[in-house]
């Protein structure tokens, strides 16, 4: 039977269904999309932690949607998605508005058999799975591999139990318990989730391409946060072994002298008198950092100030045991926490046990370190007020196991495991944006779905080698855009891949990574890189702010940009860093889809698909193209964000038939973009006969702080030069030039802020 079975549209969020098994199961529509559904033989559901902390969201609008019952099953029906129930068994067919058959059960929902979930999804034959987070560097297509659910050092930095098929659709298991899965390895036809702990809740999505269902999975769990600006710049983090304030001064001070762009200095554990404080009681070293009552760091003459006054920020290594479930339960107004669920797991220290055997952790115990009633951020405003901008939070304690720890907010370890880097994130990206009013800069190396709203994440103490680039892949599959890893700077190879990431740092630790120690051969290399990665910022930009509105990730793998290419899922050495570049690392070849794909580095043209040996000049680390069509921003020359003022933006454009481009600018560093306080600037070309047509339309929106004059300088590649060129129907002869060794026609134009018309260039050969 159907609980209120009158209430068939709107006014009813979830219906439960009383098997004939005599177990609940409780269907949720949640958008046009999505369903949500949840099984339980008690019918008793409570909120998991995800849901509970605000991580998943929960309150959406009541939308529009049908229920037909039939003896057998009951059908709710969406302007999108159809989901059929059997009422014996509660097996469920989830299909397309269309009536074509995405995924259903292979077996009836239940639980293990000694309590848990056991869930069993049928493959079709040639469907393909992306996804699952950090839980494997040696692929992307997941089909055919089976793991553990579990945050793990080295071997599971950020599992994400999310994962979508080139079949239209994806699921996501709203669950922090520790729990395994299979995707075909035993049983070619079978995805399984399974464990021996909590409760079946899982989503279920319908999408026609792999960046659809990122877009609609996002929107459940989060959109990707939008760092501060300059956070895409270059992250230098300092040796730990002794260091000192004026040693990090004179690092900041080589980096101007040598004119090295770069925005944010880390230090490692050392800035603390007691070296791995992880309690609330830390300062900075008396020796090393020392900081007379008097003299803050961020008043004039001091660290921070000096810092600043060269255009730096500051970062702060943290590690992190504090009992961060205390303050979640104050914010959602618990008063004696979760209380344990005995009959989910009623066999919870099998499978633990394994996990303490991991040779990849050493385990703590015991909780010496929370204060009752304080919550951890606090103690960190004073070494913000003293000048730090940024955090990097070390795995350290975030991915060891606590197994006898019972958690203030009444969880196991095998359920609060997973849940722990996501809420220590949150409440260091919320406590600074409270204390300050701006966007916060934490960089994690543990992460758990959800990570993506809070923190950028880095792969963790494993380099920058090809497995951390896989790495950096499954997490844009999975939702998750700001990732990086340590720059390889001992070779050109690892300087080129380290600058074309979503954001990029070195970290020199127990070397001496600094850029100046390179040699003559590889010290200009990774200044041309830093000098490039700069004036591409706001193409960088503008890709993670479609990141923040869609879950497109800015490193995306193959298969989300070319899925129709059989060689996508192979290709675990290259990438597209947003919509315009192609490149790869640690390849010999690279496959350049289907498409016009311009050398970024010679102005070749090739047409794809097509396989090409990894050439490029020997003042370069790798090969780099531009998918045709491309309209790439620039910005002039700088040390630092903010140097100097952006009154005029270089495009650079590769025309090829019909193409745009979005460019978003903001202040920066606030989070007033999420109050619609930023312009947008839309720009096209269309390549017509033998005349280019290029469209900048009027900006569109307001921020604080926004230029209100506005010049280009378009750069128009890879043409013959042209007879004539126009600019809003006139004729130019003295606003444009043409360099013949490049193909490159240059036309310089002023925005019309008063009237507010689009500008329009034409490039041809006339009449």
């Amino acid at each position: 039977m159907i609980n209120n079975m009158a209430m068939k549209r709107k006014k009813q969020k979830f219906l439960d269904i009383a098997l004939k098994t005599g177990s609940v199961l409780r269907v949720e529509p949640v958008t046009p999309s999505v369903f949500r559904i949840r099984f339980r033989p008690d019918g008793k559901f409570r909120e998991p932690g995800l849901v509970r902390y605000g991580i998943v969201l929960k309150d959406w609008p009541a939308i529009d949607f049908s229920v037909k019952k039939t003896r057998e099953k009951i059908e709710f029906r969406t302007a999108e998605a159809v989901l059929a129930v059997s009422t014996r068994d509660g097996r469920m067919c989830f299909q397309d508005a269309r009536g074509r058959i995405l995924l259903r059960d292979a077996t009836p929902p239940g639980a293990g058999k000694a309590g848990g979930f056991d869930i069993r999804f049928a493959l079709s034959k040639n469907e393909k799975l992306y996804g699952l987070g950090d839980e494997t560097r040696d692929r992307i297509q997941k089909r055919g591999h089976k793991n553990l659910m579990v945050l793990r050092s080295v071997a599971s930095y950020a599992p994400i139990p999310f994962v979508m098929s080139s079949a239209g659709w994806a699921v996501f298991l709203n669950t922090t318990w520790f729990h395994q899965f299979d995707a075909g390895a035993d049983d070619k036809g079978i995805l399984r989730f399974w464990s021996e702990c909590g409760e079946m809740d899982y989503y279920l999505f319908a999408g026609d391409s792999l960046p659809v269902l990122l877009d609609r999975y996002t929107q459940i769990a989060g959109r990707p946060h939008l760092l501060p600006i300059w956070a895409y710049g270059l992250t230098f983090v300092c040796d730990e072994r002794g260091v000192r304030a004026r040693d990090v001064l004179y690092e900041a001070h080589t980096f101007r002298q040598e004119k090295i762009p770069c925005d944010l200095i880390g230090l490692e554990p050392d800035w603390m008198e007691k070296r791995y404080d992880f309690s609330v009681d830390k300062q900075w070293s008396s020796e090393r950092f020392h900081r007379p009552e008097w003299k803050p760091h961020n008043a004039p003459g001091g660290f921070a100030a000096a810092l600043n006054n060269m255009g730096f920020k500051l970062s702060l290594w943290l590690c992190c045991d504090y009992d961060v479930s205390e303050y979640e339960e104050n914010l959602v107004g618990g008063k004696e926490g979760v209380k344990g669920d005995e009959d989910s797991c009623a066999n919870q220290g099998a499978s633990s046990d394994d996990l303490f055997k991991d040779p990849h952790f050493i385990p703590q115990y015991f909780d010496k370190i929370t204060k009752p009633g304080q919550p951890w951020f606090e103690h960190l405003k004073k070494f913000v007020d003293d000048g730090a901008q940024a955090f990097k939070l070390d795995g350290s304690n975030q991915i060891c196991f606590h197994p006898d720890r019972k958690w203030k907010n009444g969880m196991p370890d095998s359920e609060m495991h997973n849940l722990y880097p996501v809420l220590l994130n949150k409440q260091m990206n919320r406590g600074y944006q409270e204390h300050t009013g701006k966007r916060a800069m934490i960089y994690s190396a543990g992460g758990y779905a959800g990570i993506q709203r809070y923190a950028a994440t880095w792969a963790g103490d494993t380099g920058g080698g090809m497995k951390p680039l896989v790495s950096i892949l499954n997490h844009g599959l999975s939702g998750h855009s700001n990732t990086s890893c340590d720059m390889q700077v001992w070779n050109r190879e690892g300087i080129h891949f380290g600058f074309f990431q979503p954001w990029c740092q070195i970290l020199s630790w127990y070397m001496y990574n600094q850029p100046w120690f390179l040699g003559d051969k590889l010290f200009p290399i990774f200044k041309f890189y830093a000098r490039l990665r700069y004036r591409l910022l706001p193409y960088f930009y503008s890709a993670a702010h479609v990141a923040a509105r869609t879950g497109m990730p800015m490193m995306r793998a193959m298969p989300l940009v070319a899925p129709e290419d059989p060689r996508s899922d192979e290709l675990l050495c290259q990438y597209m860093l947003g919509d315009a570049f192609l490149t790869c690392a640690f390849a010999r070849t690279i496959h350049l889809p289907k498409g016009k794909w311009v050398d970024y580095w010679t102005g070749e043209t090739f047409e794809g698909p097509v396989d090409l040996p990894c050439k490029y000049p020997s003042d370069r680390g790798g090969p780099l193209f531009v998918r045709g069509g491309a309209i790439i921003p620039t910005w002039p020359d700088m040390q630092y964000v903010g140097q100097v003022p952006i009154d005029e933006i270089g495009l650079d454009v590769y025309p090829d038939g019909e193409s745009s481009f979005t460019l978003y600018e903001d202040d920066g560093v606030t989070p007033e973009y999420l109050q619609g306080k930023l312009a947008a600037t839309s720009i096209s070309c269309v390549v017509e006969r033998n005349c280019v047509r290029l469209v900048i339309q009027p900006r569109v929106g307001r921020y604080q702080g926004m230029p209100e004059n506005r010049s280009f300088e378009v750069r128009i590649r890879n043409m013959d030069e042209p007879r004539e060129v126009t600019v809003n129907g006139k004729r130019t002869e003295s606003a444009w030039s043409y360099d013949g060794k490049t193909r490159t026609v240059t036309v310089r134009v002023e925005e019309d802020k008063t009237r507010r018309t689009p500008v329009l260039i034409e490039c041809g050969e006339g009449e």
